[in-house]
Order: structure tokens, then sequence, then C-alpha cells
């Protein structure tokens, strides 16, 4: 799925780590959402929403693959 998570958090100046900390996830999963090796679950894309104060379609496109 891609998504607009590097720019929003480039945009903030927030390393992975920064993020990570602020969803209570792990800089790995960080970095595997932001590349596209993993989806996020709903509530954490709600959560990733909210605390860019964006709706979930904004950050996360469905392409073809999904």
């Amino acid at each position: 799925m891609k998504n607009r998570l590097k720019v929003l958090r480039a945009e903030r100046d927030w390393s992975q780590g920064d993020l990570a900390e602020r969803l209570e996830v792990s800089r790995q999963s960080v970095n595997a959402i932001e590349t596209g090796r993993y989806d996020p679950s709903l509530p954490l894309a709600f959560k990733i929403a909210a605390l860019f104060g964006c709706r979930i379609e904004e950050i996360f496109e469905v392409g073809a693959e999904g």
C-alpha cells in the first residue's frame, strides 16, 4: 500500500524513532509501513491519521496491488 508517511514525518522533522514513540510502536514498524512492506492495522492507521490531523485516505492509497 502506498503512503505519504515519510513525507508527513519529514515535514515535521521527526525521525522514524520520534514517530514510533508517538505511535507506541517500534522504529522497525514505522520503517516497514513507510516502505510498503507492512500495512498497519485499522486502529494504527486511525492513530496515524489523528497524529497528523488527516483522514486515513489522505495518508494511505490503495494501489493496483491492493
